[in-house]
């Protein structure tokens, strides 16, 4: 499983990244980025985790996400057969921003739209097409043309009256400087790693080289929940995954996320999503 924390290094010769990224299939890779993210997605269909939304995509599919809110996508299928799944997805920083969008007052509607990203969004279709039309040109393009292209989509977003929210509350995660975010992005690495095991909390301090009081105070302050409710979100996410995606039974799957005692996962993944894993099933069914 991919780091939790993924930090983003842009090429020598622009000032974000873009990457286009071709799998014959998408896996639940839970993680976050430090960086804006807008995530467009072609020959596809499945589910998105962004926060605490759970929502069906399809091919064509185009997210703005604000930076520290985990997501991931996970395939169900390709829409045209035997061809690769494909996601082109743009980062971008706060320097980037506060460079390039933040002292013209052209790009004032930009800022608002980054604003909005705290709780994530997607658009209307119309304004998806354009979009797409724009980004698809990108990876062929040079760096200053591919520059004003992110302008211009970013521009188009934010004009659209219809985009809406996919979580319910927005991202306040604290910053922190980067050595600090770094120990507690080793343990929530290791987290997802190990998420299915019982993990001693004296192994999480040795990691992080910190007393456990610490250890505790500085997670809670980056994730907005202690060690042990984040371990039941990675759990109850990857049940989430699991469940649209197999037809195992829900004992099994309950197994395989990490519990000993099914009675324990229907209460946690009910107390998560508001319904049972049945019922969760029989949804996206």
């Amino acid at each position: 499983m991919k780091p939790y924390l993924e930090h983003i290094a842009a090429p020598k010769d622009s000032s974000w990244v873009l990457f286009d990224r071709k799998l014959k299939s998408i896996p639940f890779e839970w993680h976050y980025n430090s960086e804006y993210e807008l995530t467009l997605t072609l020959n596809s269909r499945g589910q998105r985790f962004i926060g605490d939304n759970v929502s069906s995509y399809d091919d064509g599919d185009l997210v703005l996400i604000g930076p520290k809110i985990p997501h991931t996508w996970c395939s169900r299928q390709d829409v045209t057969p035997g061809e690769m799944h494909q996601a082109l997805v743009l980062w971008f920083s706060d320097e980037f921003v506060k460079g390039i969008v933040q002292p013209h007052a052209e790009f004032r509607p930009i800022l608002k739209l980054l604003a909005k990203s705290s709780r994530a969004l997607t658009f209307s279709e119309g304004v998806r097409k354009k979009a797409q039309f724009i980004i698809r040109e990108m990876p062929a393009q040079g760096a200053g043309e591919r520059l004003l292209g992110l302008l211009k989509v970013l521009l188009l977003l934010a004009s659209d009256t219809r985009a809406t929210f996919l979580t319910s509350v927005a991202n306040q995660s604290e910053s922190f400087p980067l050595p600090t975010e770094e120990r507690i992005g080793k343990v929530i690495s290791y987290l997802h790693a190990h998420y299915r095991e019982e993990i001693p909390i004296s192994r999480l301090t040795r990691m992080a080289a910190l007393s456990r009081s610490s250890l505790h105070r500085l997670f809670k302050l980056q994730t907005r929940m202690t060690i042990t409710q984040y371990v039941a979100q990675l759990r109850v996410g990857n049940a989430c995954a699991l469940l649209l995606n197999s037809e195992k039974p829900i004992s099994i799957l309950a197994e395989e996320v990490g519990y000993s005692s099914v009675a324990h996962f229907n209460r946690q993944f009910k107390a998560l999503k508001n319904q049972t894993p049945r019922e969760f099933r029989q949804a996206f069914t």
